[in-house]
């Protein structure tokens, strides 16, 4: 059973993204305006889909103005498609390429010899999470922007019960079968933050704030955010 059945299709998402990167770039009333950006980390398992796609909704009603979702099947896609890549980073000018070096090397001096793909996709990353109105789940970008003053991070754990009943419930499979696809998901996610950034995901230093998903539900942790970064924006 594919994981990828958590989330939509992500031919609608690419639309909308295209059309948030439109908008902005062509709307001067936002020009010089900052548009905070909302990264989730999350344990595999815990229902960070859902509330993101609550918090998308609230955000959009608060603002006025269009948000999209970032996950790993859309990064994965920007990065696939070189137009749309192109269009993603042509924002990133060399000084914020050196911020974005500076950042990248304080977490893993040897980052600079991984592969070419990694380096893009912390492009896409970084130049969407400064652009703004993103909610970009997962793929490091906690770590990858901890230096951009409009971005917020939060974290989403769970109990193991919780997060194998959650799996077995959503993909419709045995809860034998949900605890062998949680485990080894938890560690692909565990090796790729290893071995990228050399830092543990679970660092409280990273976030703003942290959910328990076995007692907070995915439209409860969505109105925690958006009000906790209404009111950061605010002051």
């Amino acid at each position: 059973m594919s994981v990828t059945m958590l989330v939509p299709s992500i031919e609608m998402r690419l639309r909308s993204l295209l059309e948030i990167n439109r908008r902005q770039d062509e709307s001067d009333a936002c020009r010089g305006k900052v548009h905070p950006t909302i990264t989730v980390s999350r344990e595999f398992g815990c229902e960070a889909y859902p509330m993101t796609v609550c918090l998308k909704e609230i955000m959009e009603k608060n603002s006025g103005e269009p948000w999209d979702i970032m996950d790993k099947a859309l990064l994965e896609e920007v990065a696939r498609n070189h137009h749309l890549s192109e269009n993603i980073v042509q924002s990133l000018g060399k000084k914020k390429s050196r911020i974005l070096d500076e950042i990248l090397a304080t977490f893993s001096p040897n980052w600079k010899s991984d592969n070419d793909h990694f380096r893009l996709l912390c492009k896409h990353v970084f130049s969407l999470a400064e652009k703004g109105n993103s909610i970009i789940v997962g793929r490091g970008s906690s770590i990858v922007t901890q230096q951009l003053k409009q971005c917020y991070h939060f974290r989403i754990y769970a109990s193991h019960t919780f997060k194998v009943a959650s799996i077995a419930r959503r993909l419709q499979i045995s809860k034998d079968e949900a605890e062998s696809v949680v485990d080894k998901n938890q560690k692909q996610r565990n090796a790729f933050i290893h071995d990228y950034f050399s830092v543990d995901p679970r660092d409280l230093r990273f976030y703003h704030l942290v959910f328990n998903n076995d007692k907070n539900t995915p439209e409860r942790m969505a109105q925690m955010i958006a009000e906790y970064v209404s009111a950061s924006c605010s002051t």
